[in-house]
Parts: structure tokens; C-alpha cells; sequence
């Protein structure tokens, strides 16, 4: 009964466009992303380290989410590269955009899943991703649970 968990939140500007979709995400637009990362361990309890009492070093997670996720994301143009969007991908980088293609729609549900793989291989051993919440707008957000992704 000693496990706790952390949360650190994240923020990033990031556009897209949904190939194929019949409403108006159809076109590139953009949001102000908001990312929750929690993650679940046992804090260190040894007096002579200088972790002692703490899951994970805030600035640790920071590091680790800013680097994998909100740098690459922030501020850039992620499209299907398997959609017809990967030409207009092409042309945007030749004119020096910040372009990300994906092998997936990048919905904010389909972002999460590619976002808990990249953070679950990036944690210390000890420490368990258990939950990431993506807000897309003020309103409107998916969330990954760990616990509804067991094998």
C-alpha cells in the first residue's frame, strides 16, 4: 500500500487535418493541446538518495515528455501519410514547415495511443504509466487508462 501517483501536465500547439472526414476537420486547423501524464509507483525510501520520497523527479518526467512528445509536436502540421494528405505533406516541407506524417488518422484518440507507447518504452522500469488525458479544446478530451490495455 505504498504506491502513489504522479501527474505532470503538459501544453502544445499542434495542427492537423482528418483525411476523409465529412465535418469541418476535414482542413487543416489547430488546437491548444493539454496533456496529463500520470504514473504509478512506489516513492524511493532511502534516506541517503537524493530522490528519497519521491515516484519520479518532476523534472525527470518533464524531460522525458518534452523531448519525445510536446518538441517534435509543438507548433507543427501532423497529417495520414497514408492518405493523399502526404503530398500536401511533401510540398509544405520543401517550403521548410514543421511537417509530422503519421501511419494513422491523427485524432486525439489515435494521438494517445501513439503517445502511451512512446512514454511506456521512456519511463524508468519503476515507474508505470497508467494514464494519459489529451484535451483537444477547453471541452473536449480522450483519456488512455493502462488498466483498459491489458493483454
Amino acid at each position: 500500500m505504498k504506491k502513489v501517483r504522479v501527474t505532470k501536465i503538459f501544453n502544445f500547439e499542434t495542427s492537423h487535418a482528418l483525411f476523409g472526414y465529412d465535418g469541418k476537420c476535414k482542413n487543416i486547423h489547430g488546437h491548444s493541446y493539454k496533456l496529463f501524464v500520470t504514473v504509478l509507483g512506489e516513492p524511493v525510501q532511502e534516506q541517503t538518495d537524493s530522490k528519497n520520497g519521491m515516484l519520479i523527479d518532476f523534472g525527470e518526467l518533464k524531460k522525458i515528455v518534452k523531448e519525445l512528445i510536446v518538441d517534435p509536436f509543438d507548433h507543427a502540421i501532423i497529417l495520414n501519410q497514408n492518405s493523399p494528405h502526404a503530398a500536401l505533406g511533401d510540398k509544405l516541407k520543401q517550403e521548410n514547415h514543421d511537417v509530422i506524417m503519421l501511419d494513422y488518422q491523427p485524432t486525439c484518440e489515435n494521438m494517445l495511443i501513439h503517445f502511451a507507447g512512446i512514454l511506456k518504452k521512456a519511463l524508468p522500469d519503476e515507474v508505470e504509466l497508467v494514464k494519459l488525458k489529451l484535451f483537444e479544446t477547453e471541452n473536449s478530451y480522450g483519456e488512455w487508462l493502462a488498466s483498459d490495455n491489458i493483454k
